[in-house]
């Protein structure tokens, strides 16, 4: 784990995953005297509240990382390309959770759960990329299933919240929600869809000759990579929906080996970061609320595709499974600093 005197910048701390970065930081009692803030100009000059105190937000430029020993970056990928680089030459670790070095080879995308060893070969000071928050907290769910069965096919869909386009979001759908309840026609700025009572396409830049939007595209191609296996077929649909917070996904998952649905949901057992929550008599299972603010992904609606054939002993490949997921805290911010944990171990 970080030391608690451990130097530390947050780059973006103004933003969604930069303010729980610092909660998190917080929580774990990381002295305020050795974390420091920073974001864009528009930012500078403001507070956030920390330890009964608060820190003040500096402007991000090339005196930020004088004397820190990690970076955590939380803005956008341009900010990161342009300043990892002056992060890394001040000799400063940086853990980026944009997509800038995602598919950079000199740059591990690492799952602590899930691929943790790539920490290792990080080269010092070390750049290490944070994977999208949907290809996440779906590989924390499916690990146990690949280390037991290995995974040949997931066919998944995401429910995912509005958060995941930041703090303006938000406002978005509370505004539109308490306007079309009195009546009003909701008004639209970051989604060309309006997002109150309503479920549309994922709003990244979609793909005309593949019909895959940019989200889809992260969860195949760094699912790959993650697991370094370039053979996995990932059919991904990603979907906005009107959740403040915590993603859902659904996924049908052929396994390489066929398993009973015993084995399956013994394989959790165990599992890091993983909850069972599959209660069929309750009628209970994972949902967002439950999720929000929670460090765990959580698993339920366990079963055997019913549309597979199973042989005498009940065994199929193919299984269906329902996830939800803090994007803010494992999909993101947590990660991040599970991934500076592993820093300091190597």
């Amino acid at each position: 784990m970080i030391p608690s005197d451990c130097p530390i910048v947050v780059v973006g701390a103004t933003g969604a995953v930069g303010r729980e970065a610092i909660a998190i930081l917080e929580a774990r009692g990381h002295r305020a005297d050795r974390v420091r803030a920073v974001a864009s100009a528009r930012s500078a000059g403001s507070t956030i509240p920390y330890a009964g105190g608060t820190l003040a937000v500096a402007e991000a430029g090339e005196s930020s990382f004088v004397g820190q020993k990690i970076a955590l970056f939380c803005a956008t990928s341009d900010i990161a390309r342009s300043l990892a680089p002056v992060a890394r030459a001040a000799g400063c670790a940086v853990v980026d959770n944009s997509s800038a070095f995602r598919a950079d080879p000199n740059a591990p995308l690492v799952v602590p759960e899930v691929n943790g060893e790539e920490v290792a070969r990080a080269r010092s000071p070390a750049l290490i990329a944070n994977p999208n928050c949907s290809t996440i907290l779906l590989l924390v769910a499916l690990e146990p299933l690949r280390k037991r069965f290995g995974i040949q096919r997931i066919v998944v869909s995401t429910y995912q919240a509005v958060s995941g386009a930041g703090a303006a979001a938000i406002t978005e759908l509370q505004v539109q929600a308490a306007d079309m309840l009195a009546g009003r026609a909701p008004k639209t700025k970051v989604f060309a869809e309006p997002c109150a009572f309503n479920v549309f396409s994922h709003n990244s830049a979609m793909d005309e000759a593949t019909g895959l939007n940019g989200e889809e595209k992260k969860m195949i191609s760094e699912t790959r990579r993650i697991w370094n296996d370039p053979e996995v077929e990932v059919s991904p649909t990603c979907v906005r929906v009107p959740v403040v917070r915590a993603h859902s996904e659904s996924a049908t998952i052929t396994l390489k080996t066929a398993a009973s649905e015993s084995e399956v949901r013994a394989a959790f057992e165990g599992a890091r970061g993983v909850q069972l929550i599959d209660d069929r008599k309750a009628n209970k299972f994972p949902t967002p609320l439950h999720a929000s603010g929670t460090d765990t992904v959580f698993v339920g609606r366990l079963r055997a595709d019913p549309g597979s054939k199973r042989d005498a002993a009940g065994r199929t490949r193919n299984h269906c499974l329902f996830l939800s997921g803090d994007q803010l805290r494992k999909g993101a911010a947590l990660n991040a600093i599970q991934i500076a944990d592993l820093l300091f171990a190597k």
